[in-house]
């Protein structure tokens, strides 16, 4: 899953979410520098990725996409996976989306000084381009896409991906619901066990 979901599933705890939010920017054990409720919100993310890479629905959207993107598959359907969640957040949040990110990157601002540098040298550019809201339309993935593109200097050819995202719309709907109620289930899971 990218960045929305990640922020979504961790509920409404702010340091899970920015554990979750910068997991990816956290190598190792070095998310031992962190306080423990951020540390837990690293431990979830990785959780999420593992269940997710291995579930045979995400293995179904990203076989799709195989033969034309090889390994970078697995990060277009995190990032269509978000498009999903993002267009029809009303069906998983009563709080709006522009609402809910606004307020996520107000808590970006609020623990910037602990943020990595990895995150701090690139929100400038997400609050610019809204990042989160512009996953809810289809020329918004698209752009993100292709920034994604770029940071591959254009191996990847990611920027392609938004014309499977139109051509396979509703089999990537589908598979993103089934996929997400299970998900939902078991961040739920994993968070209960969490130590308070």
């Amino acid at each position: 899953m990218n960045y929305l979901a990640h922020i979504y599933l961790s509920g409404n705890d702010p340091d899970l979410k920015i554990g979750n939010f910068i997991a990816d920017s956290v190598k190792g054990k070095k998310f031992a520098q962190f306080p423990s409720r951020i540390q837990q919100g690293i431990t979830l993310h990785r959780k999420i990725d593992t269940y997710t890479d291995t579930h045979p629905i995400v293995r179904k959207s990203v076989q799709r996409l195989f033969p034309k993107y090889g390994h970078y598959s697995t990060v277009i359907v995190d990032i269509l996976y978000d498009h999903y969640l993002a267009a029809y957040w009303n069906e998983y949040s009563v709080i709006p989306l522009d609402k809910y990110v606004s307020d996520f990157y107000d808590l970006l601002q609020e623990y910037y000084e602990i943020l990595p540098k990895r995150v701090q040298d690139f929100l400038p550019y997400m609050l610019r381009d809204n990042w989160l809201l512009s996953y809810a339309s289809i020329a918004g993935i698209g752009k993100i896409l292709h920034q994604m593109n770029h940071r591959t200097k254009n191996r990847s050819k990611m920027n392609f991906a938004v014309i499977e995202l139109e051509q396979y719309y509703d089999d990537f709907e589908k598979e993103f619901r089934s996929f997400f109620e299970e998900l939902e289930l078991f961040t739920k899971n994993e968070m209960r066990i969490l130590p308070n």
